[in-house]
């Protein structure tokens, strides 16, 4: 199975592909790679103004339309467990399956071969070139069973 850590380094696919970085995108792009979780615009935000004073939440949105015009992040719901928020991570050539525990708002990634195949079962049946694919699925995590 494939390694879920597998995902875009953005700066190099970004170079790769001709895109300017600018001082406050390169900021954004670093904040996104090194996200040790899904990150809302607003935490984006927060965490490259920690970086750069200047950065405004417009600059974030452009750079996350950019990212996404390149295929470079995904935009996720995660069950819209924070009201209408979306959250955002780098691509990765494997899909993946998100669990939302709407308990403690964790988020747990789950990959398998499982997902690959029905995702090609949809292509060869319909004869529809997928480009992404998301699954998510909500419920109660592990560790939130358990103390209950």
């Amino acid at each position: 199975m494939p390694d879920l850590a597998q995902r875009y380094d953005l700066r190099a696919e970004l170079a790769r592909r001709g895109v300017r970085l600018t001082r406050q995108r390169r900021v954004l792009v670093e904040v996104i790679q090194h996200a040790t979780r899904h990150l809302d615009a607003e935490a984006l935000w927060r965490q490259g103004q920690a970086r750069d004073a200047n950065l405004n939440l417009a600059t974030v949105y452009r750079t996350l339309a950019l990212l996404k015009q390149h295929g470079l992040v995904d935009e996720l719901d995660l069950m819209h467990l924070e009201g209408e928020k979306h959250y955002y991570e780098v691509s990765r050539a494997q899909s993946h399956l998100h669990l939302a525990c709407f308990r403690c708002g964790r988020i747990e990634e789950f990959q398998t071969e499982e997902f690959e195949k029905l995702q090609q079962l949809v292509e060869q049946t319909c004869g529809f070139a997928i480009k992404t694919g998301r699954l998510e699925f909500g419920g109660v995590c592990r560790q939130c069973r358990e103390r209950a």
